[in-house]
């Protein structure tokens, strides 16, 4: 046995390109592996900007020489079969071996295949992983790139470490030749530096200043960032995507601290941490109140003389410029109001079909106004009600928002929310589309609840965002979802399969989770109706299918069963549109059916399920929840009096009984006696944990009835009361959840 060491040294790799060359060197060589049948044990992969590395550990010497059969076409198959066949196992039709198959003659290919050299296998595998590497975007150079055939690489290809123990595997790309000679540090090493073998690799390296394990140079740029901050008296502004970058982009990282002018602070914190990250990777820092420092921290790619004195103050002027153009977008945007910004909204195409972005903000003002009035949205409590309890301007934060009010407040933000999409700063850093929004608010003395609003309306955008729970927010986020998904379906442009170009699927969630987050007690259908028009399958009841069906994703992904959330959300003729009570229904169902009364239930319910559909059999109970007509039970207002309710029903039923009921099928009766009403009155409390445990008390006496009773009697009467109380039975079952849909 014995470790093989391959470099791969370019020019320098993009950072972000790094993790997919990683992933793209090892699953390339594991293929040549696998192709030679040889075995590897562990396998590491670096990468730095000038280099690609992989370790493997444990190769054999040689490969085993095997014996390989594949079985063909039968003997008289077309020429054409048995051609493709003896390409495919690359071997003349000379070769082919004919034997017995269940009595006919079939065509098989035997292929010896001699063992040979590990190194012999490497050396044709390199110019292989090399000429095949996928990067997203790569170049040909030097003379030879004026030929389409040439070698693609990300940058120019200039170096190749191939060792198997501490023989060089020789092999060409290129015009590049392998060897055991590789570079350190473009700065801090000068010359050559022969390799021994895999073990003295990163030894070498590091000598060199070349740390070449990526994972090393983040956890150094993570605890030095977080030092020299710390030493500053500050605290380090964690951004792990940062970290990730800086160890792209160096092979010696110094974390170095520098200052500001504190002038720059007067513009939005958001704006310099941008500025500061995406146009030159430095961190941030916040004081000890947790507010943005006059801070900054660059990762250095040298150990300088002077401390890194010169490296901080090059890197401040260029941020001080950057900055400088951050502040002028910042003036310059506060001389137009939101308002007047707003106009400019006029020449944006939202969608060809939907009109211009000033389009939508008109309806999703209209929209918010309406779910306010419509008491979808209500005001929140004293204290809250200008969103974040901040004080404003307008209403003092002890106040609470009338409707009336809400609803101005509502489309008021929903008229500005979209504004900032044309200001200079939106237009430099569009990830502040919203945030930017706020600021521009505030500093027009606006009220904070429409500040707030104009500043979260786009959330919550991924599965970790923050949901709005200020009512102003609530109102015209909700506004702005429900306008986009309503409106794309309205014109048919729907998701299909994995393609989803106008987020939709993102929206639904969106919607679903900002419902559910405030507690909004509405029927799907009742939002859906503000765009039907009497079309019983126009866009409202499709977005009300959509919604349900997202529903259905997000309670799976959480670990609840599908057929379960089936079972809960389609009761009687029309969905269950409260998703509030989806979701704690399908919860408590869930948990039901994995205790045993749960899954003994199940059984019992699909018995007489399958026993009533034989029979065609409805029954009175069956032809309540079949026609929609009143539940005797539901149209007692006093949950109380059910019970009594129950009882006298049960007692008519007896009454009318023309034979005596054996004692399992009166027990049956009994419990549905009492089972009937606590259900029903836990199902009017929403209290689904207790509407399962009336069903738990209907598990003993269905089991007795299957096992005592003879449904199917000789005389007419005995079988119909039996097949009511089945009917009965089911009928209990529906009403708190839907077991037909469960599998099982």
């Amino acid at each position: 046995m014995s470790d093989f060491l391959l470099e791969l040294r370019s020019e320098e790799i993009p950072a972000r390109m790094q993790a997919g060359a990683r992933a793209e060197l090892e699953k390339l060589f594991r293929r040549e592996l696998d192709a030679a049948g040889v075995e590897a044990g562990e396998i590491t992969v670096w990468s730095t900007p000038r280099r690609l590395a992989l370790i493997a550990r444990g190769l054999p010497l040689a490969t085993e020489a095997v014996s390989e059969e594949l079985k063909g076409p039968p003997v008289g198959a077309p020429d054409q079969a048995v051609e493709g066949f003896c390409r495919k196992a690359g071997v003349d039709k000379g070769d082919l071996e004919t034997r017995d198959v269940k009595g006919r003659a079939t065509y098989f290919a035997v292929k010896n295949i001699p063992g040979r050299a590990t190194a012999d296998l490497l050396a044709e595998a390199i110019p292989a992983i090399v000429r095949d590497f996928s990067w997203p975007k790569s170049m040909r150079w030097g003379g030879a790139s004026i030929s389409t055939e040439s070698l693609r690489w990300v940058r120019p290809l200039s170096g190749i470490v191939a060792l198997l123990g501490d023989e060089v595997v020789d092999c060409e790309v290129h015009g590049v030749t392998s060897g055991a000679v590789t570079l350190g540090h473009r700065f801090h090493h000068s010359g050559d530096i022969t390799i021994g073998n895999a073990d003295d690799y990163a030894v070498k390296l590091r000598a060199a200043h070349v740390i070449v394990d990526h994972e090393e140079r983040q956890d150094l740029i993570r605890s030095g960032a977080a030092k020299v901050a710390s030493e500053a008296g500050l605290r380090l502004v964690e951004d792990e995507g940062l970290v990730i970058e800086n160890a792209g982009l160096t092979e010696w990282p110094v974390p170095l601290l520098g200052r500001f002018e504190e002038d720059f602070l007067e513009v939005p914190p958001e704006t310099i941490q941008l500025t500061a990250r995406v146009n030159q990777k430095y961190f941030v820092c916040e004081d000890e109140k947790g507010e943005l420092a006059n801070a900054f921290i660059c990762t250095a790619n040298i150990e300088a003389e002077d401390g890194g004195a010169r490296v901080v103050d090059g890197n401040r002027k260029v941020l001080a410029a950057r900055l400088s153009d951050a502040r002028f977008f910042w003036d310059v945007d506060r001389k137009k109001t939101l308002a007047e910004h707003a106009k400019g909204l006029e020449r944006i195409t939202f969608h060809e079909k939907l009109g211009t972005v000033a389009d939508k903000v008109e309806r999703v003002a209209k929209l918010a106004r309406w779910l306010v009035e419509e008491g979808i949205v209500v005001p929140a409590e004293a204290g809250t009600a200008t969103g974040q309890g901040a004080t404003s301007t307008a209403i003092p934060a002890s106040a609470v928002l009338t409707k009336d009010q809400l609803a101005d407040m509502a489309e008021q933000a929903a008229r500005l929310a979209k504004a900032d999409l044309v200001t200079e700063m939106v237009g430099e850093f569009p990830e502040l589309q919203g945030l930017m929004g706020g600021y521009y608010a505030r500093a027009e003395d606006l009220p904070d609840a429409v500040a707030d609003a104009i500043r979260d309306h786009y959330k919550p955008v991924g599965q970790g965002d923050d949901v709005p729970t200020a009512p102003v927010t609530v109102a015209v986020s909700l506004a702005d979802k429900l306008d986009t998904l309503f409106g794309f379906f309205n014109i048919g442009e729907l998701p299909t399969g994995s393609k989803d170009p106008f987020a939709l699927r993102r929206a639904a969630i969106a919607v679903i989770r900002l419902i559910e987050a405030n507690g909004i007690r509405v029927l799907v259908s009742e939002m859906a109706r503000y765009w039907n028009t009497g079309d019983t399958v126009g866009p409202g009841l499709q977005v009300e299918d959509f919604l349900h069906d997202r529903l259905g994703v997000m309670m799976k992904e959480a670990g609840v069963r599908y057929d379960v959330v089936q079972a809960s959300t389609d009761l009687g003729t029309r969905l269950d549109g409260d998703i509030w009570r989806v979701r704690r229904r399908a919860a408590a169902l869930q948990g039901f059916l994995g205790t045993e009364d749960g899954a003994n239930l199940l059984a019992g319910y699909k018995r007489a399920a399958n026993i009533l559909k034989k029979e065609d059999w409805h029954g009175a109970e069956g032809e309540i929840a079949r026609t929609g007509e009143e539940d005797p039970l539901a149209i007692v207002d006093d949950p109380d009096l059910q019970s009594v309710v129950a009882a006298k029903m049960e007692q008519r039923r007896a009454s009318e009984l023309s034979y005596a009921a054996e004692p399992a099928e009166k027990a049956l009766m009994d419990a549905l006696a009492n089972s009937e009403p606590a259900a029903s009155r836990a199902i009017a409390a929403e209290d689904f944990s207790a509407a399962m445990a009336a069903l738990a008390a209907l598990r003993a006496p269905i089991d007795r009835f299957f096992e005592e009773v003879t449904v199917n009697a000789d005389e007419e009467n005995k079988r119909a009361h039996r097949l009511d109380l089945l009917a009965r039975f089911r009928a209990a079952v529906h009403k708190v959840a839907d077991f037909s849909r469960i599998e099982g």
